[in-house]
């Protein structure tokens, strides 16, 4: 399912952090959260990153 998925903010690729439990932009800087399996796409329910989870 990653393979498709794509932040729906700037269009570009998610990397899955599984400790965290969150889909990664760095591109848009955002973290989408994922509840009990299901990847939670909205920008609204994203965190923002701190600089130094964007490098």
């Amino acid at each position: 399912l990653l393979e498709v998925l794509v932040c729906p903010v700037t269009r570009g690729p998610l990397h899955y952090d599984r400790a965290a439990g969150e889909l990664i932009s760095k591109k848009a800087r955002l973290a989408y959260p994922v509840r009990e399996g299901v990847p939670i796409m909205l920008a609204e329910e994203a965190r923002e990153l701190s600089d130094a989870e964007a490098k």
